[in-house]
């Protein structure tokens, strides 16, 4: 009896075999790469590349989707759908910016416009999901504010269920003479929101209600960097239990200890993001912890590089490893593919994302050779090609 299901088992197992490998095949096979862009003479929107992920090389699809400063993009949990900020500071003859929906055609990479409704703010910069994907959030720079939209069944954005206006300023009277809300994300269990504002020198940590879409200031209300810092991006450490982020004035990396329960921040590190030699003006942009916890990586655009940090996996503090030049000049957003192997670079004043191979031991940047031509590229985000 026992040789009987187990022949059984065998044969079933046998009999899927070729399904879960198709599958699994079908996967990883290639990935899209989105390009979110300022569009001007040159540029009219969102590009797309196709990246294969044995090779490391990836082939132009071209324009996918005319957009206005489609700037910053952002994909839902089941990659049918795109959302980009459109950073403008009039939409439709009112003092704020746009955000757009589109559908994914993951055979062709093909954009569909789904609709646009006004970001409640102008310049939007930032735009993400939800866990849930119900919820679309943006950042409005020129605004000072942050808002939450509910995402339709199919894929549509709603009114904004929540919009909320930062008030105050920070030290530096030419770039914090008011709130500039740059960025805004989800915590790993859906129950805070966090606002780098570079115009207050602050993190605020929002309490956020799934169910409604809504967002109330949590009690502590925000985390404090520097004075004229200036806050302007940050990444979440796999673990949960530290939070970093990048201050593009003061070119430098702040770590924060994070209590997930309390949504409350908790300083632990500053340090320079700059070589020690460099001199000159600087604007720091992106930051990202890659899928292992162990490493760090932060672009300026001053000396147009990339600082590699090691982190402490107990400890959360950060270490310099390197300052590996982009190949290109005014490095933004860069983004690593879902594989972990490669580190794509968005230089936008040198119309170009450069590819780099990241050393998974060391976490060094080695140059692939690699630039795919894009017009004042901002921001690269990736999906799953069917």
């Amino acid at each position: 009896m026992q040789r009987r299901y187990a022949l059984v088992a065998l044969g079933l197992l046998t009999f899927l075999m070729p399904f879960a490998l198709g599958q699994s095949s079908r996967a990883t096979n290639s990935y899209l790469i989105y390009v979110g862009t300022y569009t001007g003479p040159v540029s009219k929107g969102v590009y797309a590349f196709r990246l294969d992920p044995a090779s490391g090389k990836s082939t132009s699809l071209g324009l996918v989707a005319e957009s206005t400063n489609p700037s910053f993009l952002a994909i839902d949990p089941t990659q049918h759908y795109l959302y980009a900020a459109n950073e403008v500071g009039d939409y439709k003859g009112e003092k704020t910016g746009g955000v757009s929906a589109f559908a994914i055609d993951r055979k062709t990479a093909k954009l569909t416009l789904l609709n646009e409704v006004s970001s409640r703010g102008a310049g939007p910069c930032h735009v993400t999901l939800d866990k849930t994907g119900k919820y679309v959030l943006v950042a409005n720079y020129d605004g000072g504010s942050v808002a939450v939209f509910p995402v339709q069944p199919d894929g549509r954005l709603g009114e904004a269920s929540a919009v909320v206006q930062h008030s105050g300023h920070g030290p530096n009277a030419e770039r914090q003479e008011g709130p500039h809300a740059h960025e805004i994300q989800l915590t790993g269990n859906n129950r805070f929101a966090i606002a780098a504002d570079l115009g207050l020198d602050e993190l605020l940590v929002y309490r956020f209600d799934a169910a409604k879409g809504t967002l109330i200031a949590n009690d502590p209300p925000f985390a404090k960097v520097d004075p004229g810092a200036g806050p302007r991006h940050f990444a979440f450490h796999p673990n949960g239990k530290f939070v970093y982020t990048l201050n593009e004035m003061g070119g430098s990396v702040t770590g924060f200890a994070y209590d997930a329960r309390k949504g409350a921040l908790r300083k632990l590190q500053t340090l320079s993001s700059l070589p020690k030699d460099f001199k000159g003006k600087n604007d720091s942009a992106e930051i990202v912890v890659d899928a292992s916890g162990r490493f760090l990586y932060a672009s300026n655009r001053g000396p147009d590089n990339i600082a590699v940090f090691a982190i402490d996996p107990a400890k959360g503090t950060l270490k310099l490893v390197e300052h590996v030049p982009t190949k290109g000049k005014t490095p933004r957003n860069f983004a690593i593919d879902p594989t972990g192997r490669y580190l794509f670079v968005a230089n936008e004043e040198s119309n170009n994302v450069v590819v780099f191979r990241v050393d998974p031991k060391s976490g060094r940047l080695t140059d692939t050779g690699q630039v795919l031509e894009v017009p004042s590229p901002v921001c690269v985000v990736f999906i799953s090609a069917e």
